[in-house]
């Protein structure tokens, strides 16, 4: 894989006719441009010339994850940190046991280590990239896709797991990132065993300073009310929200009704939410049969304004629409 600066840009002029970008220019306005760098593992997607979100996938790491910024560039996820430092901004993981294998916690992979005494040595268990590639470009919206493999004891394929991340610039440093996550179980029949209390599809984890603990506010389509209205309560998507620095911005994730019914959710006021699967496979161990898939989707809106000014249900209803 090689390093394409601003490539999106770049293809979209191309395909329009105008000519070639140079590499480097800044964006237009609104427009998308992503600046992949796989010495540094690497691939940061620009609205407007300004970081939107970044997806890190290095050697190095435990799992790939995803890192939002807000419309005024603030971070609105953590990456790592106590008393969890497993979390991971934006994060997809599973904890599977594939047939005559033992369980693999790919949840738990950051303590997977082959010696738990060296921070740098090598995870025993981990998601890692295989392949990635942008597509369908307009300058408007791009669509990154990308090849992962879940492997255990750092060579035992487990499950094979295909990405879809479209990213929609919305205006005013606003966008939608519609992610489809789709999980094969190529290599035998694969038992998934998260339980019912501390697993999501996938995950998020605010930023401490958006946390319900440090005055923000979680709120979802059912108008139920941070942890206590939220957790555990069916809804077609949570919204988390602050103001700070006189800002107020916030973060959404959508729930996509092609998986199913409204899902229930796993809410923190510290700043963990995310949605979990269908009823019969949540919160209760499962078979995927070899050659089975499963699949997830979800959008996730970073917008300007609380949870009414940020427009969060009508962007929802245009999401599932199929709408920009």
């Amino acid at each position: 894989m090689r390093r394409a600066a601003v490539i999106l840009v770049a293809l979209a002029w191309l395909a329009n006719g105008v000519g070639a970008a140079r590499a480097g220019e800044a964006a237009a306005p609104g427009r998308i441009a992503v600046d992949r760098d796989d010495a540094k593992g690497q691939l940061r997607v620009l609205i407007g010339g300004k970081e939107a979100f970044a997806f890190h996938y290095g050697e190095d790491l435990d799992l790939p994850y995803i890192v939002p910024r807000s419309p005024s560039g603030k971070p609105l996820t953590v990456v790592q940190t106590k008393p969890y430092p497993h979390h991971r901004s934006i994060w997809f993981a599973d904890t599977v046991q594939l047939a005559g294998r033992r369980r693999a916690s790919f949840y738990n992979a950051l303590y997977s280590r082959a010696d738990k005494n060296d921070p740098t040595s090598p995870f025993q268990d981990r998601i890692r990239l295989v392949s990635m590639e942008a597509a369908r470009l307009d300058g408007r919206q791009a669509t990154i896709t990308a090849k992962l493999l879940w492997e255990m004891d750092r060579k035992t394929p487990v499950l094979d797991e295909a990405r879809r991340m479209r990213v929609v610039s919305l205006g005013g440093g606003g966008y939608l990132l519609d992610l489809v996550f789709k999980v094969t179980a190529s290599y035998g029949d694969a038992t998934f065993a998260s339980d019912a209390v501390h697993y999501a599809w996938p995950y998020v984890r605010m930023d401490p300073a958006f946390s319900v603990d440090k005055g923000g506010t979680m709120t979802n389509s059912e108008g139920g009310v941070n942890q206590k209205g939220t957790c555990d309560k069916a809804a077609t998507w949570v919204d988390y929200t602050n103001t700070i620095d006189g800002v107020t911005e916030g973060l959404a994730v959508f729930t996509h009704p092609e998986i199913g019914p409204p899902p229930t959710w796993l809410t923190r006021n510290y700043g963990t939410f995310g949605p979990r699967r269908e009823p019969a496979r949540s919160g209760t161990k499962f078979t995927l049969a070899r050659g089975k898939s499963l699949t997830q989707r979800v959008g996730i809106l970073v917008h300007s304004g609380d949870v009414k000014a940020g427009r969060v249900e009508q962007r929802y209803r245009r999401y599932v629409q199929g709408e920009r």
